[in-house]
């Protein structure tokens, strides 16, 4: 809980100084953000919500779907509260195979992730001047383009070219964004490749 609460307040710290950035209209003093292709590969960490179908070859028994708890955790048979946020599925895999080793022979577990949420940590955040200012669950090779797409376009007051990103994998670095010259003129070289943790903001227009 802790780290968490760091982790919360380090990135309460990022918005407060990106909104005054964005509202300041200096936004454009900071960096672009990298373009697509610059993301290297990626490997998706379940999160509270997620829903996992767990298979044991063999026995189908011991096989079935479900929920992710709040907490983190799932519980399948034979198996009581077992720790899967963060993780990859692969990785919850091995450690159901560990588990279930004291009752079966050899087991060989696949685990799919069949609904996605994702953890906080993997969400990307739209807010400010967006049609529906939400958190998504982030997916491999996700752009700016996507985001946009899902949260609707922009509002009547926003002013695009003024957004900008907060990269929490970078400890919060700050990156400029064209989202107008992307959504409304169809500049595809302002679609930039997005990362788990991103936080994008669309300042409203002065006028």
């Amino acid at each position: 809980m802790a780290s968490f609460s760091r982790l919360g307040r380090a990135l309460l710290a990022g918005l407060v100084a990106a909104l005054s950035v964005a509202c300041s209209g200096v936004s454009g003093s900071l960096p672009p953000a990298p373009a697509q292709g610059s993301a290297g590969d990626y490997s998706y960490l379940v999160g509270a919500g997620d829903t996992l179908n767990v298979s044991v070859a063999r026995n189908p028994e011991l096989s079935m779907t479900v929920p992710v708890r709040p907490d983190g955790k799932i519980s399948t048979p034979l198996i009581e509260d077992l720790h899967v946020q963060g993780k990859t599925p692969a990785q919850i895999g091995r450690e159901i195979e560990i588990r279930l080793a004291k009752y079966v022979r050899d087991p060989q577990v696949t685990v799919i992730v069949t609904s996605f949420v994702g953890g906080y940590g993997e969400q990307i955040r739209v807010i400010g001047e967006a049609a529906r200012p939400q958190a998504l669950p982030f997916k491999q090779r996700m752009t700016l383009l996507d985001v946009m797409i899902a949260v609707g376009g922009l509002t009547d007051f926003a002013a695009g070219n003024r957004a900008l990103i907060i990269r929490a994998s970078e400890g919060n670095k700050q990156y400029s964004v064209r989202v107008k010259d992307l959504v409304k003129n169809g500049d595809i070289s302002a679609n930039v490749e997005m990362r788990p943790g991103d936080v994008l903001i669309i300042p409203q227009s002065y006028f």
